[in-house]
């Protein structure tokens, strides 16, 4: 069977939209069936606007009204607003993702949060929702969950949606998000992973993940970690391991072209790394990690050099802090 022929055969079989799973009781049930646990986790830097309103919806309809999440935590890499008092108040657990791992030093980014969350967490299966989300609603939970909960042998799900842009102070145009997806992800998947070329959001900043796949994969420490992820577990697991749902809409906050940038700068980073590993490509040179932007004073042009911390964290199944702690937990629950 040709790659396109099993791309087809995926879309139909493996793109759902939310509302198959509105069940609710019916995903705990199959839930406590199957023995698993799950935890949600939002990466925060600086979210005081939403991360409360967030907490409390999945809070009160996923925990109170039905027992679908076992656990939600934010972990915060050094919020200077009122981020994680206002996440404490609204019933998550918090933690600084500074003080998670010391032996192993921290680093300031997304991937790091989630990194650290793999140790930090207790669940079978890990969520993840970003912290900007403006129209947040129990589907960003039950809709990824869902296929997860279903359907054994997929063990990754992503998220995808209509994503507005922000045209001047109140207006929305109805799609326009999205542009590192469409300019940059999207022709380097077709050119060289193109059966992932079946996912609209590759770059979605909501998915979740079977622990036994996820504690098995590096985690990129900035920009590039969900690049890195869906390539790494398409690696190991392959195309009918993953799935996307449709979530309708997102509404969130919108990045400068500054920002995107340098998500670009880092996701391209990723590319060509694993193009390497993977001897795809043959570059005769160190890939760089200094980001070159062009700036203008007046009529002055010049040049402003950014190093980036392009790590990648090892993982976590490497980590003995990690393996001693999962090990104490299993002794726990079986005593």
């Amino acid at each position: 069977m040709s790659w396109q022929e099993n791309l087809d055969r995926w879309i139909k079989t493996n793109t759902f939209h939310h509302s198959r799973f509105s069940d609710i009781k019916r995903l705990v049930d199959l839930k406590e069936k199957k023995g698993l646990k799950i935890s949600l986790g939002f990466p925060t830097l600086n979210e005081e606007e939403t991360i409360e309103k967030e907490v409390k919806v999945m809070k009160d309809e996923l925990q109170t009204n039905y027992p679908l999440i076992d656990e939600i935590a934010i972990i915060d890499s050094g919020s200077t607003d009122n981020t994680v008092k206002v996440a404490r108040e609204a019933g998550a657990k918090v933690y600084l993702s500074s003080e998670c791992l010391p032996r192993h030093g921290y680093l300031k980014g997304k991937g790091e949060n989630l990194w650290n969350s793999l140790y930090l967490l207790e669940g079978d299966i890990i969520l993840w929702i970003d912290a900007d989300i403006k129209n947040i609603h129990p589907k960003f939970a039950y809709g990824i969950l869902g296929p997860l909960l279903e359907f054994d042998e997929i063990v990754y799900v992503k998220a995808f949606y209509e994503r507005p842009i922000k045209m001047g102070t109140n207006k929305l145009r109805r799609t326009g998000g999205g542009r590192v997806t469409e300019i940059l992800v999207r022709p380097l998947l077709s050119n060289f992973y193109p059966e992932l070329s079946g996912f609209f959001q590759p770059l979605s900043g909501e998915y979740a993940g079977r622990r036994e796949i996820l504690e098995k994969i590096p985690f990129r420490v900035g920009y590039g970690v969900e690049t890195g992820l869906l390539i790494d577990i398409y690696e190991q697991c392959g195309l009918f391991s993953l799935a996307q749902v449709d979530l309708d809409r997102r509404i969130h906050r919108n990045r400068s072209l500054d920002d995107l940038g340098r998500m670009s700068f880092a996701i391209l980073h990723t590319f060509f790394t694993r193009l390497q590993e993977q001897e795809t490509i043959s570059i005769n040179r160190k890939i760089e990690d200094y980001f070159n932007l062009v700036r203008a004073r007046g009529e002055e042009i010049f040049l402003v050099r950014e190093k980036f911390s392009l790590i990648e964290r090892k993982p976590m199944i490497e980590i003995g802090e990690y393996r001693e702690k999962r090990r104490l937990l299993k002794e726990f629950k079986v005593t």
